[in-house]
């Protein structure tokens, strides 16, 4: 399956944070589910990329409260998928 451009470019930011605690969540996300993402949950990611990776971080570990310009249904997928993990990490 070939993806486009859009879908390439998150998917490579998601995996080249900054941070491994951030490339492994984000990207494991990614890896899984961005050729099924809608282009709304798209726009939401790469809204998400945009903010600091401690910030990242502190939101999809529950460290820190979730801001509610990022409460919607990707970040609280991203942040269920890494729940889920059976290997328990973040």
């Amino acid at each position: 399956m070939t993806m486009d451009a859009k879908r390439k470019k998150i998917l490579f930011q998601s995996q080249h944070c900054g941070m491994k605690e951030n490339d492994f969540m984000l990207g494991g996300f990614a890896a899984a589910r961005i050729a099924d993402l809608p282009d709304a949950q798209l726009a939401d990611f790469e809204r998400l990329l945009a903010e600091s990776d401690n910030d990242i971080y502190d939101w999809l570990t529950g460290r820190v409260q979730l801001p509610a310009r990022h409460d919607n249904a990707l970040v609280r997928a991203l942040i269920a998928y890494n729940n889920a993990r059976p290997d328990g990490t973040p």
